[in-house]
């Protein structure tokens, strides 16, 4: 059996060699030398590296599933784009069965152990909370694979992570992007795990420079072990202990994870999230995240107005848009927390009279900061909870040729997580997006406070929108911290309210506001739009917004499916690519 196997693997690794060589999917440019959209006709897979894309597309062109392609992107994306997510973090997927036409969305964020408390972090800053053994959660990643392949995979589990495992063993150029991050962490000096120093950094201290052709044996040999268990394996054994291990004897401050956390880790379904947004269907992922319910806020108070007479850039839809935004976050911050542990009122804050009363508090002519609402079915009362830090993640949209559609947003939490590698990969510092207090100054608690087994509040937004006949029409998604939920309403606004296709949608300049201040994206040559800046913003602060011009880094990959063809974009903010067949 482990013989037929390998035979699968080295099969599938043949495909995936001549397109990571050739330098898999991309985008054409068009005349004004912004990329331009791919279209396919059976498959897509959109990555945010091209790697990555590479070893989905060869899955897909095989007769692979979705979540075939998803198995092997995300295994590559472990080793290509350690830095964002990977087998030592969490993700959240929102999948369609076409055959079954089934929505079903699968929690595998990371968990507190079992000794954690509220008062976990308690004293420290975020700094000394990142970079410990207190910030990691139970990992998900793993038992996301494995259980998502158990149900809908169709190609054998070992021959979808060999080529991943192939190129750890064999070796592989850094990239630009994973260099310079390295470069920057290593300029605050946060590379404290020795074994991750040695892998990233240089004899003197500095990054790896780009191309350096780097070997990760121990994640080849981690990648094995779990093929030859069709995906079980990394919750007990070596793995399990290594874990435990890297976090107990953290060289900062130790943290308090057992093998009887990882052992009792399960991924949760859940019900989507939707909203009715311009006659279509928008379904995300509902709590420990948030994002399910601030893109489905935003456009159900955007669905009060008429956005279609504007540019997608106007002073008119910039306003209105972070106004919605402000008081979506209002409620977020209020609200969300794991719902196996706080009452979260998802139907009333999605409920459309709800949300038509929150559109009537929009002034047309001045920006205001919003307060948070009172949504049918509140139930206890809650203090607000402003963080959210990550950074470190990931988004994957696919396709597959049997219609089935998956977005999955798959995360670290900060770059590089908290630091420190065990058997070749890095873990997460996932904990850290909890309230570092539990109550606030008058001593209502916190729903996103920490508690024994809780998943932390997130803003990953994976999305699939439906069209008024109920088939997929546009999966989307982004990381980007806090930044993700506007990032991911943007994508849908753009596409529905102002019909571009899914690279003009991303090559759009971005707008958001997390009710404070307004960020305007600082232009970016050959990547965004041309869009004049400095007068967009003189006159937003002329309605009283307080505007922030910076780099806006998303990485957004779409698919949308328009008659019979499948037309991509991916983000070249980051180093998105697209492929497909």
């Amino acid at each position: 059996m482990f013989r037929k196997r390998v035979a699968a693997g080295a099969a599938l690794l043949a495909m995936v060699v001549p397109a990571i060589a050739a330098g898999a999917g991309g985008s054409a440019q068009a005349d004004d030398g912004l990329a331009e959209a791919v279209t396919t006709r059976k498959t897509m897979v959109v990555t945010a590296n091209p790697l990555a894309t590479a070893a989905g597309e060869a899955v897909l062109a095989s007769g692979g599933s979705a979540v075939d392609a998803m198995v092997a992107v995300q295994a590559m994306l472990g080793l290509v784009e350690p830095q964002s997510s990977g087998i030592g973090g969490g993700a959240f997927v929102v999948y369609w069965d076409e055959r079954r036409k089934q929505l079903t969305t699968y929690d595998a964020r990371e968990k507190a152990p079992a000794a954690a408390s509220p008062d976990r972090f308690e004293g420290l800053g975020f700094f000394d909370a990142w970079q410990s053994g207190l910030s990691v959660g139970v990992p998900g990643v793993p038992k996301l694979m494995e259980e998502m392949h158990a149900e809908h995979g169709r190609r054998r589990f070992f021959s979808l992570i060999a080529p991943a495992a192939q190129l750890a063993w064999d070796g592989f150029p850094l990239s630009q992007r994973t260099s310079d991050q390295a470069g920057t962490l290593a300029s605050f000096g946060l590379f404290r795990d020795p074994v991750a120093r040695e892998y990233f950094l240089q004899p003197d201290g500095t990054a790896k420079p780009a191309g350096t052709i780097v070997r990760n044996q121990d994640y080849a040999r981690t990648l094995w072990k779990l093929g030859r268990n069709d995906g079980a394996g990394f919750y007990t054994g070596t793995t399990a202990q290594a874990v435990v291990e890297g976090v107990t004897t953290d060289p900062a401050i130790p943290g308090d994870m057992t093998l009887d956390d990882l052992r009792n880790y399960d991924i949760v379904k859940r019900d989507a999230v939707c909203v009715d947004y311009r006659d279509r269907e928008v379904c995300g992922m509902g709590p420990p995240s948030s994002g399910g319910l601030a893109v489905g806020q935003i456009l159900g108070i955007l669905d009060n107005f008429d956005l279609s007479s504007y540019g997608p850039t106007s002073l008119e839809t910039v306003h209105l848009v972070t106004q919605a935004s402000r008081l979506a976050f209002a409620d977020r911050n209020q609200y969300v927390g794991d719902s196996d542990f706080v009452d979260v009122p998802v139907e009333g804050m999605l409920d459309p009279d709800y949300l038509a009363s929150r559109a009537a508090l929009i002034d047309l002519t001045q920006d205001l900061p919003a307060e948070p609402g009172l949504p049918p079915g509140v139930g206890e009362d809650l203090a607000a909870d402003l963080v959210d830090t990550s950074n470190g993640t990931s988004h994957v949209s696919i396709i597959d040729r049997y219609g089935n559609a998956l977005s999955m947003t798959t995360t670290i939490e900060s770059s590089f997580g908290n630091g420190v590698m065990v058997d070749g990969f890095l873990l997460n510092n996932q904990l850290t997006d909890f309230s570092f207090a539990p109550v606030d100054a008058d001593g209502l608690p916190i729903a996103n406070r920490v508690e024994p087994n809780k998943r932390p509040r997130s803003s990953m937004s994976p999305t699939i929108v439906f069209d008024a006949a109920g088939e997929v029409e546009i999966v989307t998604g982004s990381p980007g911290g806090s930044r993700i939920i506007g990032y991911t309403a943007q994508s849908i606004v753009n596409m529905v309210d102002f019909d571009l296709d899914p690279q003009e949608a991303i090559n759009t300049p971005h707008f958001l506001n997390r009710n404070g201040s307004t960020d305007l994206e600082a232009p970016i040559p050959g990547v965004t739009g041309p869009d004049d800046v400095s007068q967009l913003q003189a006159d937003l602060e002329a309605l009283g917004h307080t505007v922030n011009v910076r780099g806006l880094t998303s990485g957004l990959s779409i698919i949308q499916v328009v008659g019979r063809d499948l037309v991509g974009g991916a983000d070249l903010r980051r180093d998105g690519t697209v492929g497909g067949s």
